[in-house]
């Protein structure tokens, strides 16, 4: 079944269920793979069901299956919400969204700080990046993706017991080594500044909100290299 493409349905994909595809999905299945009657194609909602499914028709621009089984899958365990300053440099913070949900982030919220780079968000692209990234890396879930939130209502929204963290750069504020902080086995918040860093009345804010400072490296990091990194040492720490 590893040959048989995925792509993303919303929906709750119920067995012998016929459904019709999406314009953009069906051109995809016709045109550019030339599957016909018969074949088989799967699916994945995004919500960690996925189904196997046969094409009753194959038109060039509408295309219905029928779910022949479907599987619900488990959350993952242990989950890392990222909420980062965008740039204005759209291609960054697009990779970023890509990167991100290819290694496993719950879910990501543009983040609006006193220095933050205003650039309208595209929620559509957006999520259209974080389906491609979930079926490419053969996920089963797809982020949260949050409107752009200030510090104020991130604070109010990070769960009671996980463990918050806020990384930067200011020498006069308390920040130990990521590798001191985050430990294996627990939900992590984590916020990520802009180019011009959090300032210092942000940083005192958020630690009263119980973020803990953290310094990723020695290095001054961009932002969404930054990100990346969080990400891949979360990874590394979970055996993900």
């Amino acid at each position: 079944m590893s040959q048989i493409p995925f792509f993303y349905h919303d929906g709750e994909l119920l067995a012998n269920e016929l459904l019709s595809l999406h314009e953009d999905t069906a051109k995809h299945v016709v045109q550019v793979l030339r599957k016909k009657e018969g074949d088989l194609i799967q699916l994945n909602n995004g919500k960690g069901r996925t189904a196997l499914a046969a094409l009753t028709s194959a038109g060039k621009k509408h295309c219905v299956v029928r779910l022949q089984s479907t599987e619900q899958h488990a959350a993952p365990s242990i989950q890392l919400h990222l909420a980062v300053a965008f740039t204005k440099n759209a291609s960054r913070n697009e990779w970023l969204l890509e990167k991100a949900t290819e290694l496993g982030v719950s879910s990501i919220t543009p983040l609006l700080s006193e220095r933050t780079e205003r650039e309208k968000f595209r929620e559509d692209r957006a999520r259209n990046i974080l389906i491609s990234a979930m079926l490419q890396s053969q996920q089963y879930y797809l982020p949260e993706l949050y409107a752009p939130s200030t510090l104020k209502q991130i604070a109010e929204r990070a769960d009671t017991g996980t463990l918050k963290l806020i990384a930067h750069c200011d020498p006069q504020s308390t920040r130990n080594p990521i590798s001191k902080v985050l430990s294996a086995g627990k939900d992590v918040w984590i916020l990520i500044g802009p180019e011009g860093d959090f300032s210092p009345a942000e940083i005192t804010q958020m630690e009263a909100s119980g973020f803990a400072g953290i310094a990723l490296c020695e290095q001054r990091l961009r932002t969404e290299t930054a990100a990346m990194a969080v990400c891949a040492y979360f990874n590394l720490l979970n055996g993900k």
